[in-house]
């Protein structure tokens, strides 16, 4: 049975944990295998990790740490970041993680997603969606190559092409929001919302359990992840892993029953 999920999503850049405003300036916060030992000690329901490099860099994926990520964690993880092939999403699932996350290939080589389905099974591919608003509300586009490069390709129609194929789930991050803890973008939400049924989580904008606690009470079967939140602490931002514990997590959920 579905239920909500509250996910950390972990960037890694040249090898390290990094986190980013509005993806531009990343800044170091520690070592990805050291967070997950951390956040393994907490119960995270889930893990996302995010290589930002790969596509930029036209390179594969790092199997290097995706092996070594496996050995240490004891949740599922989703590892995404440079995958173009079915051979390489079924070797990253052979090494540990439940899920491949797709998001330069699903854009500009669409096919693929139903080649690595086929390969993992669909409800391992996840579709990573980087958006950000255009002019008027509720005209969101996708971004790649880190928020750099415009696709000219709207939310709301590609979105209805993943309905065609359906995938195992699509998380959506906004572009606008990220790294500025200011809470989510409830418009964007309301658009996916709108004209899908898949299994989503949202990233971009958590500030405090209030935006999340706020993003589940509405939607109900939800993913919310967030970065800085989870890494940062007070209002220096001095890097300080946590997750909600688990009388947190309690009330946090009690919204769906």
């Amino acid at each position: 049975m579905l239920r909500s999920r509250i996910t950390p999503c972990l960037l890694v850049h040249n090898k390290g944990l990094v986190k980013t405003v509005n993806f531009k300036d990343p800044k170091y916060v520690g070592d990805p295998i050291n967070a997950v030992k951390i956040f393994n000690e907490k119960e995270v329901d889930e893990l996302i990790v995010l290589d930002i490099d790969a596509s930029v860099e036209g390179r594969g994926p790092d199997f290097e740490l995706i092996k070594n990520l496996a050995v240490e964690c004891r949740m599922p993880f989703c590892y995404g970041g440079g995958v173009t092939t079915a051979s390489e999403a079924k070797k990253i699932i052979n090494l540990g993680a439940e899920k491949v996350a797709l998001s330069t290939t699903a854009i500009y080589n669409f096919d693929m997603i139903k080649e690595i389905g086929k390969a993992v099974g669909i409800q391992s591919v996840v579709v990573v969606l980087d958006v950000k608003r255009t002019g008027i509300i509720k005209n969101y586009e996708i971004f790649t190559h880190n928020g750099k490069k415009a696709t000219g390709i709207k939310l709301k129609d590609f979105i209805k092409k993943l309905n065609e194929i359906g995938v195992g789930e699509i998380i959506i991050n906004s572009i606008d929001r990220d790294g500025k803890m200011e809470g989510f973008d409830f418009a964007m939400i309301d658009l996916v919302r709108e004209n899908t049924d898949m299994p989503m989580t949202v990233l971009g904008g958590a500030g405090s359990l209030e935006d999340i606690k706020s993003v589940i009470s509405k939607y109900k079967i939800i993913g919310v992840s967030a970065g800085s939140l989870f890494v940062f602490k007070g209002k220096y931002k001095a890097v300080l892993i946590s997750y909600p514990g688990k009388q947190e997590k309690k009330e946090l959920y009690q919204i769906n029953s």
